[in-house]
């Protein structure tokens, strides 16, 4: 299980990965994010950085009408996104190498 505090610091860079191929809206996300293992995550904890996001011009938003109620937000990332999504997977891919190689230079210890 992964704890909500290493989330907290991974979901913005989750969402827009999932924003940056296709138009979407809040809870189709959240949906998409438990396919890929991510089930503890609520559209609570989704909307509050959704709003992030395009307070920070990193994606836009439009409403559209629903074929089951009301309109939907419908969001789209942004070239800012874009960049912002491309820093986080080379942070992203910096981190887990050099955890893996902790691991793996220094021993497992006690994670085994």
């Amino acid at each position: 299980m992964i704890s909500s505090q290493m989330l907290k610091g991974m979901l913005e860079g989750c969402i827009l990965k999932i924003i940056s191929s296709k138009q979407t809206y809040g809870y189709e996300i959240s949906e998409e994010l438990k396919k890929y293992g991510f089930e503890k995550i609520s559209e609570g904890t989704i909307y509050p950085i959704l709003l992030r996001l395009e307070r920070n011009n990193a994606i836009t938003a439009e409403y559209r009408e629903s074929p089951n109620g009301p309109k939907r937000k419908y969001f789209s990332i942004t070239p800012l996104g874009r960049k912002e999504l491309q820093d986080f997977f080379l942070s992203w891919t910096e981190l887990y190498n050099a955890i893996n190689l902790l691991f793996e230079i220094g021993g497992r210890g006690n994670a085994q």
